[in-house]
């Protein structure tokens, strides 16, 4: 089991009350592509929405679930608190401080969602390759190119750090495939008790080639976490588990995509359900929310 390495982050799941609005940020003003709009396939009366690059790859994968009426949430100890984009320059941060109306620090743009989840942009220097969406509005050098990381409160890293190593991160705390990495950092945990809801992080997913994913749950449960089977959700498969620290990790597989039910070029027009829940198309379409149509 020497030779795994997970290859970057997947995807981030958080939640959503509001899916239009979740939906006009995302795709509009942050320009990323609608890939997948489907149910989550834990309680499929819920929409799952995906936005990432224009092929729909890991490791630009931000996704929802939408919970209507549900209150805001607030991150606190054993939760990721800061979902973290690359940019290309300074340039691209100057623009997307005006656009979405950030704050520039040095070195990034701190900005927030509609239902308050904290979201940076920082100047990529990773080598990765740009993982970026088309859209009429935003030059294609200043949009988003994927993840960097992600920011998690912790009170217990010094539980957390063998766990992480024994994943093959780096401290503090990076992991690095073949092909992409990803950083995930500890801050100290505001004293208030952190409520998941609506703009809130559920879970981050790790990327991993399919064929290694048998050998991840014998390493998980070898450092003494407590993954699921692997899980097929149709478009990869999946194990979860919490670190120590009490955040929740997927290792997800990359593919077989988001192209397993629809063609590339059609992405995220219409309501996909993997088969098991064909059956029930009629039903969600009348229950699930109407989202806007924006122009790309």
């Amino acid at each position: 089991m020497a030779h795994l390495r997970l290859d970057g982050i997947h995807h981030v799941t958080c939640i959503t009350a509001d899916a239009p609005a979740n939906v006009r940020f995302y795709a509009d003003t942050l320009g990323l592509r609608l890939v997948k709009k489907t149910v989550n396939q834990d309680d499929p009366t819920v929409y799952h929405l995906f936005y990432a690059d224009d092929r729909g790859s890991a490791g630009a994968d931000i996704t929802f679930f939408e919970y209507p009426g549900t209150p805001r949430g607030r991150a606190g100890d054993g939760m990721v608190h800061r979902v973290v984009f690359r940019v290309a320059s300074e340039e691209a941060l100057d623009f997307w401080a005006e656009r979405a109306g950030g704050t520039r620090e040095i070195g990034g743009v701190l900005l927030q969602d509609p239902e308050g989840l904290a979201l940076e942009l920082v100047v990529d220097d990773s080598g990765d390759e740009p993982l970026t969406a088309s859209h009429s509005e935003i030059p294609p050098g200043l949009a988003i190119r994927g993840f960097a990381g992600v920011r998690a409160y912790s009170s217990r890293e010094e539980l957390s750090a063998p766990f992480l190593s024994g994943l093959g991160f780096e401290p503090r705390w990076e992991c690095r495939g073949a092909r992409r990495g990803g950083f995930y950092v500890y801050d100290e945990p505001p004293e208030a008790r952190g409520l998941p809801g609506a703009g809130t992080v559920h879970h981050v997913a790790w990327a991993s080639p399919p064929e290694e994913h048998e050998g991840w749950r014998e390493r998980v449960a070898s450092l003494g976490g407590r993954p699921t089977p692997v899980i097929d959700r149709f478009y990869f498969r999946s194990i979860y588990f919490r670190e120590p620290s009490g955040i929740l990790f997927e290792i997800a597989t990359l593919g077989p995509g988001f192209t397993a039910d629809e063609p590339l070029e059609t992405l995220g027009e219409h309501l996909s359900l993997p088969p098991d829940y064909e059956q029930y198309r009629a039903e969600l379409e009348r229950r699930l929310t109407p989202l806007p149509v924006l122009a790309r």
